[in-house]
């Protein structure tokens, strides 16, 4: 059969809107994990008060998890209705606009408890749109790929995704070592108004994608779902569970991103913003190599094998990171860093956008990945909030801390044990429980 003109070369154009939407999209997230961190404490909320206040900030930086399930809802519906293209478009739109009002922000010595009420609100937003990035861009990959590089392709997501986080670092760098007066004035808000240039680049890109084949196919026969989340609690239930046990594992990423930056910095450490940014920097740029390679293992091996890895590797590493950061060790914690963020956690980072978008079939898959992750991601952006609370009333128990973020690396381990094998199995079969099965009429409407 030959293949038409139009589609040569749509595996790599998705592939590349994936990782830089994702980057762009990601980088305007990140940065308000930092800015959480070293930043808004001082900024929205009661100096006085410097570790409640510090509660505070990495509790605005959870909200946006908790707005993500209800953004996924929205997302994942329309995203199966209308397509994948439009919903990469509009949370990239959305996303850009939220962060940059966030840099626009009076602060709380302006306009008292107005502020970080104002800031909470714009985090909302950021994670709506957060909700339907990754499962559209992860849908979107899936579904342009050949059959048997379904994960290297997937993984540009994530890859994209890293790439926003060290975007994000290599901003902060700079903004980090103004002096504190200016950091606090007007230093911090520069990388929210670089946002704009997010917007628009993001939007050029990706506004010239086509469809994908599998959705378009699905559209033209049995046509879309009506009410995609009906379907997909009916017949993908369990697998919908799998995901949000699954996604916990991004508790890993939050702590590690945010939590242990703000323990390093914290008076119980003494580490520089600037030599810990590094540590974060340099990390995610060793993970945009190591999360093809695992992904091209996984085409090779399987999902489960290499997301196991991932798990269960990040759950022993944490213990050795946060034990070399209370020791104040630079070289040690740069080391461990990033062979914990930067190669074991990319196993599970690189796989699970083919692990999970494999689990459904084209007419539910942006429903069942968004809704999956979304509920997961918000366990593990309060995962911050959490660690904050059993590190102490002087933030140093780092061990309860390490102990906490192995356990959330229980659910995922027993996703992937229960989860089928689906790295060998054709696109068109993907979510059937037989090869072929043809969704009944009644399920669907043109």
């Amino acid at each position: 059969m030959s293949v038409p003109a139009d589609a040569v070369g749509q595996p790599k154009k998705a592939a590349t809107a994936a990782w830089i939407g994702s980057a762009l999209e990601y980088y305007d997230f990140f940065i308000y994990g930092s800015a959480a961190a070293l930043i808004f404490p001082k900024v929205f909320f009661d100096e006085s008060d410097p570790a409640t206040a510090t509660l505070l900030s990495l509790a605005t930086f959870g909200v946006a998890y908790a707005a993500r399930p209800v953004g996924a809802l929205f997302m994942g519906h329309f995203g199966d209705r209308v397509g994948r293209k439009k919903i990469m478009v509009f949370t990239l739109i959305l996303m850009g606009l939220s962060t940059f009002l966030i840099g626009c922000l009076p602060t709380r010595h302006q306009v008292g408890t107005l502020a970080p009420v104002l800031l909470v609100l714009c985090r909302v937003l950021q994670g709506i749109s957060a909700a339907g990035e990754q499962a559209s861009a992860n849908s979107m990959s899936l579904e342009h790929a050949p059959a048997h590089r379904r994960g290297f392709f997937t993984s540009f997501t994530l890859s994209g995704t890293q790439g926003g986080q060290l975007l994000a670092t290599l901003v902060f760098l700079p903004v980090a070592a103004l002096p504190e007066d200016q950091l606090l004035s007007w230093g911090w808000r520069v990388p929210f108004w670089l946002s704009v240039g997010v917007a628009v680049a993001g939007f050029v890109i990706r506004r010239k994608l086509a469809e994908t084949p599998a959705f378009e196919r699905q559209a033209a026969s049995a046509g879309v779902v009506k009410l995609p989340l009906a379907v997909l609690l009916r017949e993908h239930w369990a697998d919908v569970l799998r995901v949000i046990g699954g996604a916990v594992i991004a508790s890993v990423s939050t702590i590690f991103t945010v939590w242990a930056l703000a323990y390093a910095t914290s008076d119980a450490v003494g580490m520089s913003r600037s030599s810990m940014l590094w540590v974060g920097a340099l990390a995610n740029l060793v993970a945009l190599a190591a999360i093809p390679l695992w992904a091209t293992l996984s085409d090779r091996i399987g999902r489960r094998p290499v997301f196991l890895i991932g798990a269960v590797g990040s759950a022993v590493m944490m213990f050795l990171y946060l034990w070399a950061v209370s020791t104040g060790t630079y070289p040690l914690i740069l080391l461990l860093g990033i062979v914990t963020f930067g190669v074991v956690y990319s196993a599970a980072n690189g796989v699970w956008p083919s692990f999970y978008g494999e689990m459904f079939s084209t007419r539910v898959r942006l429903s069942g990945m968004a809704i999956g992750t979304q509920i997961g991601f918000a366990v593990a952006g309060f995962a911050v909030t959490f660690a904050a609370q059993i590190a102490g009333p002087d933030g140093t128990d780092w061990s309860s801390v390490a102990l906490f973020t192995a356990a959330l690396c229980v659910p995922p381990v027993i996703a992937a044990l229960t989860a089928r094998e689906t790295h060998k199995v054709p696109t068109e079969d993907l979510g059937t429980r037989t090869p072929g099965e043809v969704p009944r009429p009644e399920r669907v409407t043109a």
